[in-house]
């Protein structure tokens, strides 16, 4: 099973910048109704997208500085890196075939 890297605010730019693939941060909370809905779907994708790729989640909780940095306002925010960037973005709970046919844009 591929894994879902846990980001904080020591690493994030690490990981976005040294990753070889794009990589999708959900950027949730443990008391987010929404971002648990989403949960599930994230861990499906990321082994059915694994070779083209990279998940990640931060808690804006605990990564505040990542969060704001981004400009993130509201929970779940999926933002879309590639080669350290943010190309792309959706707010809110996305069903499995929104995520994904918004992935395939940029995969």
């Amino acid at each position: 099973m591929n894994e879902i890297i846990e980001l904080t605010d020591e690493n994030f730019e690490t990981h976005l910048k040294s990753a070889d693939k794009p990589v999708l941060v959900d950027y949730w909370a443990e008391w987010c109704g929404p971002c648990k809905m989403v949960a599930p779907v994230l861990e499906e994708l990321s082994e059915e997208l694994k070779d083209k790729l990279t998940i990640a989640k931060l808690d804006v909780d605990n990564n505040k500085d990542s969060a704001i940095k981004q400009k993130v306002m509201s929970i779940p925010t999926l933002i879309l890196f590639k080669n350290g960037d943010p190309i792309d973005q959706r707010i809110g709970a996305l069903t499995k075939s929104q995520l994904k046919e918004f992935l395939e844009q940029h995969i």
